[in-house]
């Protein structure tokens, strides 16, 4: 049911290291950087062994404790029933369902913070 995670660092750099030589023996590495234009230029990172599903984002805008979680959909429809639903059961929009191709062509996806600032996602990755 979890897709991928995700968690703040202080110091991106210094986490990446760390990351980088613990995750080789589990036969894992940063297999993609998203593109700063769709971060306002903060570092973030996915690790994995076919796909990313560990990620990591520089915390230096936002409180260390708010983290992401996404959890996976089996279609597009449960995607957008789950950003209906959260928003509302009070939930605060973070990016409607939608396809996020810089992600992958197939990546759709929507966006929600909970109450208490978590930004937790419902993602599908199949063609449709």
């Amino acid at each position: 049911m979890i897709d991928h995670l995700g968690i703040n660092v202080a110091d991106f750099d210094a986490s990446k290291i760390f990351y980088d030589k613990a995750m080789a023996p589990l036969g894992a590495s940063l297999l993609y950087m998203v593109p700063d234009e769709y971060t306002g230029g903060a570092k973030v990172g996915g690790y994995g062994r076919d796909r990313p599903v560990f990620w990591l984002s520089d915390s230096t805008d936002k409180p260390k404790s708010i983290q992401h979680v996404a959890f996976t959909a089996r279609s597009r429809a449960e995607v957008d029933a789950f950003h209906a639903a959260a928003l509302a059961a009070g939930g605060k929009d973070n990016g409607g369902p939608g396809l996020r191709p810089h992600y992958h062509p197939n990546y759709y996806g929507a966006f929600v913070f909970d109450p208490d600032g978590n930004n937790v996602e419902a993602v599908c990755h199949d063609a449709e």
